[in-house]
């Protein structure tokens, strides 16, 4: 009976700590490439039960249920009202109808708050336009749903400090990816924890100043055989856009994050071990190569 009173005890206090501190889970890991294993990328971080998102890629409202199923509550798709956007490509943004439609027919309340590069404002303006007769029979109809659901407050952002309140400080930080003429990082600053998203990128000093020894870097990367063996089209196109495993291995070395985690891999055939195996090639740190809903 002790036993037994220990252990909901336990797993009380574990719940309970979840509210208290950062976290970071990974609810997509994916790239363009349709991977049935990892949807689109996408980063929860958690300061004490409030969830920022980074990114919407495909799927990130169902990870986030998912998430939420289990044991971060605060993940419930009602608590969804805060969204950074690194860039417009595609894959970071195919959820974004998603993220502004689906939780405010599961109940969340008010509008969201959106931040992302120039055009962020064009592109929500338009989803919600070809939704329009989907918002008003909800709002209008049987429904009766809440119509400042289906708002959204888009800041276009600069570099510099975007969002502040008393969990945490969001300062933006441009990255260099390939032809895309704005495209950001975020740096998540919180009582306990700091934690740097890099999004799509080469390899940038930029990434390197924002952690400084930071607690976690989430960053993107390829692997290096794999990348060799495609055609030189690609092969330019890929080295402009994105970051290479020994690329990372420097950036990582100069940056020394307590943790440096691996997402948007772009295998190309190789393995997830070797991936790795090329990164700690070149950085003695401690490195791990996310999958979707893991939790730093």
């Amino acid at each position: 009976m002790r036993l037994k009173l220990f252990v909901i005890l336990l797993l009380s206090s574990l719940l309970h700590a979840q509210d208290r501190g950062t976290s970071v889970v990974m609810l997509g890991t994916g790239t363009p490439l349709p991977d049935p294993d990892r949807f689109g990328p996408s980063v929860a971080v958690i300061v004490d039960g409030t969830p920022y998102i980074v990114d919407a890629g495909s799927g990130v409202v169902r990870r986030a249920a998912a998430a939420a199923r289990g044991s971060w509550k605060a993940l419930d798709n009602a608590n969804l009202h805060v969204l950074f956007l690194t860039h417009l490509h595609s894959d970071h943004t195919i959820g974004l109808p998603d993220f502004l439609l689906s939780p405010t027919v599961s109940d969340r309340k008010g509008p969201v708050q959106v931040f992302g590069p120039k055009g962020t404002k064009e592109m929500v303006t338009n989803i919600y336009a070809a939704w329009k007769k989907d918002i008003d029979v909800r709002v209008n109809g049987l429904e009766g749903g809440d119509a400042a659901g289906y708002k959204a407050d888009v800041q276009e952002i600069k570099p510099g400090l975007v969002w502040k309140d008393d969990n945490v400080r969001v300062t933006a930080f441009p990255v260099k990816h390939g032809s895309w003429d704005e495209s950001f990082g975020y740096r998540f600053q919180s009582g306990d924890r700091t934690i740097v998203i890099s999004g799509d990128t080469t390899y940038s000093d930029s990434v390197t100043k924002a952690c400084d020894g930071c607690d976690v870097l989430i960053h993107e990367v390829y692997c290096d055989a794999g990348l060799a063996k495609r055609t030189p089209h690609w092969q330019k196109y890929h080295s402009t856009f994105h970051t290479g495993a020994a690329d990372l291995a420097k950036l990582a070395t100069q940056a020394k994050p307590k943790l440096l985690v691996l997402y948007h891999q772009l295998f190309f055939g190789c393995s997830e071990q070797e991936l790795l195996q090329e990164v700690r090639a070149g950085y003695k740190g401690v490195v791990v190569s996310a999958r979707d809903l893991d939790v730093y």
